[in-house]
């Protein structure tokens, strides 16, 4: 069952059909007051995680909803974009893996997303 939220559910979406990997949502809204849900995504390139960024920022853009933060385009080692109910990780594989943010935040709720991706 997909995320209550539509946003979530929306960056989910953009970010299958970019081919990203690996994509998880973790709800930490009983952890934190930070953002209610982590997406986790894995890009098999620096130009990839920038293309999933880019991709994800176009399309909410066309509902009006801009970013609260972004961080780490330039590098495009692990790029975070911060939104008022989601906070979207797009990392490379030697990245996701070494700081292991699904390890760090495992006491949070994994979100079935299976009805969402291919």
């Amino acid at each position: 069952m997909a995320s209550s939220s539509e946003t979530v559910n929306k960056i989910v979406k953009v970010l299958d059909s970019k081919k990203g990997r690996d994509i998880e949502v973790i709800d930490i809204s009983a952890l934190t007051t930070m953002t209610d849900y982590f997406i986790i995504v894995t890009g098999g390139s620096d130009t990839q995680v920038k293309a999933l960024c880019d991709s994800v920022e176009e399309e909410l853009e066309k509902d009006g909803i801009t970013p609260t933060n972004k961080e780490g385009y330039r590098t495009a080692q692990w790029i975070l974009l911060g939104y008022d109910d989601a906070v979207v990780h797009i990392f490379l594989e030697e990245t996701r893996e070494f700081y292991g943010l699904e390890r760090i935040w495992k006491d949070g709720v994994k979100v079935d997303i299976s009805d969402l991706i291919s």
